[in-house]
């Protein structure tokens, strides 16, 4: 069977009598479950498509796919009283695309192990999993259904080797990148951001801002203490933070905010004198560290524990007990407050 170039194809439009490997136009005049009938412009013949020749979709119901009076562009196969057709409407449409470099958008018709697979016009487009993402993908199973973007970066649809193949990961690559460059011309150090909880780990949680990823390292999510960042966290969370820092495509947050330190109006509330109350948080051989609020924490020396004598704090004491103590030293500089309980048993003994 001899074959024209797609271009002598698509520029040979009408002839009386028709030749193999012709690109024809006809207007369907009937259709089965699996075969198409064609009265083809400019011909007195009619042409008859199959399935297979208009998709390679397995057991599909062409009546699903085309009705009478459609308009199809198809390819003579054969010339033996009309028969022997291959629509290829689809082809036209997928070259095009590929010389353009134009996105195409279409459902994902077939999900397989190693990629996905959508059609344009009838005709089949595979796209890799390594092309599906610009993250790695495990289950693909979630684009079942779903139209997606993409562009043709192989197009070779004949011969032993036939591939045409689609990219959906270059697109995605492409808009982070535009949206990356426009995130870094407005943000800077200082400034409040929005954003989404991308991922959570035990060292931080990772913050999308919408083209860069931010990281809320643990020590930088409260004033007080954080143990765990996924008992504070999850993903999906919307979270309002501090830029702390950017370097080169690294974002540093924080939701440490100036106007919420702790130790802003400490100096008056903690002033040496004050009978204040805390919470046990740790303990030491030397003393127990009390957390008075969420980022202020005061040292409650061993020998300040009681009058009588304690050999080590948790033989009086345990963790999360809330005590009443007396400020006995405050140091802003170092943020260091001391605590006495056995200065409330003196003063308390001196009264009586």
């Amino acid at each position: 069977m001899s074959e024209l170039s797609f271009e002598q194809m698509f520029e040979e439009s009408s002839f009386k009598r028709l030749r193999t490997g012709e690109a024809v136009t006809g207007q369907v005049i009937g259709v089965k479950e699996d075969e198409i009938i064609l009265s083809i412009a400019g011909s007195k013949s009619e042409g008859i498509i199959t399935r297979s020749e208009f998709t390679n979709e397995p057991g599909v119901d062409l009546r699903t796919k085309v009705q009478v009076g459609d308009e199809l562009e198809a390819k003579v196969l054969k010339v033996n009283d009309g028969e022997g057709m291959a629509a290829f409407k689809g082809l036209k449409r997928l070259k095009e695309a590929f010389e353009n470099k134009e996105v195409l958008k279409e459902k994902v018709t077939q999900v397989m192990e190693k990629g996905l697979v959508v059609e344009v016009e009838g005709t089949r487009v595979f796209i890799p999993a390594s092309m599906v993402s610009d993250t790695y993908d495990k289950d693909l199973s979630k684009y079942a259904g779903q139209e997606i973007e993409f562009v043709v970066t192989e197009f070779n649809p004949s011969g032993r080797r036939s591939r045409i193949i689609g990219d959906r990961k270059q697109i995605l690559l492409e808009k982070k990148a535009a949206m990356q460059k426009e995130l870094f011309e407005k943000i800077a150090v200082g400034q409040t951001v929005e954003g989404v909880v991308k991922n959570v780990t035990d060292f931080g949680a990772f913050i999308d801002l919408g083209g860069a990823d931010g990281l809320l390292h643990i020590s930088e999510m409260s004033w007080g203490r954080v143990e765990n960042p996924k008992k504070v966290f999850k993903v999906g969370d919307k979270v309002k933070a501090l830029i702390k820092d950017i370097n080169g495509e690294k974002i540093a947050l924080s939701l440490k905010f100036p106007e919420s330190n702790p130790w802003a109006n400490a100096a008056e509330k903690y002033a040496v004198g004050n009978v204040v109350e805390g919470k046990v948080a740790r303990m030491t051989d030397f003393g127990a560290f009390v957390e008075l609020e969420p980022g202020v924490d005061a040292l409650l020396h061993v020998s300040q524990i009681s009058r009588e004598h304690v050999d080590k704090p948790s033989d009086v004491l345990s963790v999360g007990q809330v005590i009443t103590a007396k400020v006995v030293d405050f140091n802003e500089a170092d943020r260091k407050i001391s605590l006495s309980m056995k200065a409330l048993e003196n003063q308390e003994a001196e009264e009586n």
